[in-house]
């Protein structure tokens, strides 16, 4: 019996970040970013993007970082599917509750362990306002193509596209060799449809990141914005990691601002499309070097690099999460 193939059905549709900072994530998304926020209560705050509730929940809590993700998925027959391969690898499932479903701005929602200790989340409707965007953008580009995506840094990257490819399909866009010093940094880009990637994965021999994922992407709609809100984050104080770039494979001018919890924000512009007609002759591609131009580093004081020391040996000493019932064996053959 053939595997059916979910590729084009699902994109990513929100992330939970679990922060004690919840005053300086206001102001880091609204004054900085220029995001819309909604104060729920003094626990919770939501950042929108377009007419979805939320793109964005931030919740109290010690993690300072994301805890989970939300993948939204075309319809109830590829739902099915999905779970069914969650229940065949043995995972434990849980249906989210009416508030946690609530909180993100969904209908109903199903969770079960994904890489890093990030939670997967699926859903199936996502809850719409009319109340009028409050943010300094003219728009972010999402639909479609999902709110962005996540860069996970990973001792294990193999496991970790195992692991997608297992439960959505994903395809191989084209990898990035870049050197850092003496180490070799190989990231792997997966698509989930026309958005160039929804997911990266850098693989390392040790992992320098404290937190689970690397960054997360959005992407405005203009140019001006892009370039308005690099101004307003150096301008109000917060740490620049990337200056403004241009990437070797998507093409996708950027800059990288570090948030509150100490993961980076990517905001972008004008990234390439995987359109069907290039979808139909689609290869990947190696490149050499992360960026064509710009994306250079800024700070990097003495705090943040014996940060990133000390996350390296803590690398070394545990063993990550890979979720090795999803991760092992490839279940059919992928792109």
């Amino acid at each position: 019996m053939t595997r059916p193939d979910v590729y084009g059905a699902a994109r990513l549709g929100y992330v939970v970040v679990e922060s004690r900072r919840l005053t300086d994530w206001n102001r880091f998304g609204a004054d900085a970013i220029g995001l819309h926020v909604d104060e729920l209560t003094r626990d919770a705050l939501r950042f929108r993007l377009d007419d979805r509730e939320c793109r964005f929940l931030i919740e109290r809590g010690p993690a300072e970082d994301v805890t989970a993700a939300g993948w939204e998925i075309d319809d109830h027959e590829t739902f099915d599917v999905i779970l069914g391969r969650v229940t065949a690898a043995g995972l434990p499932i849980t249906e989210g509750t009416a508030e946690e479903a609530g909180l993100r701005g969904v209908e109903r929602l199903w969770r079960f362990p994904g890489p890093k200790g990030i939670v997967t989340e699926i859903f199936t409707r996502a809850r719409t306002t009319t109340v009028p965007l409050r943010m300094r953008n003219a728009a972010f580009v999402t639909g479609r193509s999902g709110m962005g995506h996540l860069a996970i840094t990973t001792t294990r990257p193999e496991r970790l596209h195992t692991y997608w490819n297992n439960l959505l399909d994903l395809r191989l866009s084209d990898r990035i060799v870049e050197r850092i010093g003496p180490a070799k940094l190989n990231i792997r880009f997966l698509r989930s449809g026309e958005r160039h990637h929804s997911i990266a994965l850098a693989g390392l021999p040790i992992d320098p990141v404290r937190t689970s994922v690397q960054h997360v992407n959005i992407e405005v709609a203009t140019l001006e914005d892009l370039l308005a809100g690099f101004h307003r984050v150096t301008e109000l104080g917060f740490a620049m990691a990337w200056s403004v770039g241009q990437h070797t494979n998507d093409r996708e001018l950027s800059y990288y601002s570090v948030t509150p919890s100490g993961f980076e924000l990517e905001v972008g512009w004008n990234p390439v499309v995987v359109t069907p007609e290039l979808e139909a002759t689609w290869e990947p591609t190696t490149y050499q070097g992360i960026s064509i131009w710009g994306h250079t580093v800024v700070g990097n004081d003495v705090v943040t690099l014996m940060s990133r020391f000390q996350a390296a040996v803590r690398s070394l000493r545990g063993q990550e999460d890979t979720v090795p019932a999803l991760s092992s064996t490839p279940l059919g053959a992928r792109r």
